[in-house]
């Protein structure tokens, strides 16, 4: 599988790749959301794997706008936030997925559920990615 690291900091991103190399062929990386539409268009990757806070694009938008391109991207938000709100937002967006940085060895067992489900039905994937303007939804980290 290939999977697409969408994160702004970089420390994070190389902790996310190394979680998720065990399951993962290929492991492509970019630093907002607006970078991940042509990333997206470019790799057409597996599986996404999305931060909500970024500078240029927040990944809700990001997820919006690779989801209108492409109904099929499976994406997983990948983040600090585990708030309901968010949580809403990313499902609304179209992400398949919703892991909070505090137990980032989830990530490996849902790329491996996602992946043996689409092994059994898979998708066509369609091309084609638009970039729109930025959504900002800065939230504080509520403590669980």
């Amino acid at each position: 599988m290939n999977v697409l690291i969408v994160e702004d900091n970089s420390a994070m991103r190389r902790l996310i790749k190394k979680i998720v190399s065990q399951v993962a062929d290929e492991v492509y990386e970019c630093g907002d959301g607006a970078e991940a539409l042509a990333a997206y268009a470019l790799h057409r990757p597996d599986y996404v794997l999305m931060d909500i806070e970024m500078s240029v694009m927040d990944g809700i938008t990001a997820t919006a706008r690779i989801r209108a391109a492409d109904p099929t991207a499976k994406i997983i938000i990948v983040t600090d936030y585990d708030q309901v709100e968010l949580r809403e937002a990313a499902q609304e967006a179209g992400a398949c997925g919703y892991v909070v940085k505090d137990d980032l060895l989830e990530l490996v067992r849902i790329l491996e559920r996602l992946d043996e489900s689409s092994a059994r039905y898979p998708l066509k994937k369609t091309t084609g990615v638009q970039q729109g303007a930025p959504h900002n939804n800065k939230q504080k980290k509520e403590k669980r």
